[in-house]
């Protein structure tokens, strides 16, 4: 059964809005402070490699019968999304880097 989108999405903290009314970064966003951009491309890169191991060993088991099709199609749908997202950060990257060669010195 699909979750309510309510019970899906984060609460906002109200606790993080300034008086100006836009909503300040979280205090923890999973990557320590002062962590370099290599590092949090790192880590991206591996969390989307095991998403996809992961989806890969769920197909797996549920060829063997050992896994149900929504777990199955749930991991592969995951393994999809955290792929789709390196792509476009990858892209990003590479039309940052672009626009970065192209600028006169």
């Amino acid at each position: 059964m699909i979750p309510a989108i309510g019970n899906t999405l984060p609460a906002l903290d109200t606790s993080r809005v300034n008086p100006l009314g836009s909503v300040a970064a979280p205090a923890t966003t999973g990557v320590g402070a002062g962590t370099d951009f290599a590092s949090v491309l790192a880590k991206v890169t591996t969390d989307a490699v095991g998403a996809v191991k992961g989806a890969e060993s769920s197909s797996i088991a549920g060829i063997k019968g050992e896994a149900s099709t929504q777990a199955v199609v749930d991991a592969v749908m995951g393994a999809e999304r955290a792929l789709q997202t390196a792509v476009v950060i990858r892209d990003k990257v590479v039309a940052a880097y672009q626009e970065i060669s192209r600028m006169a010195i």
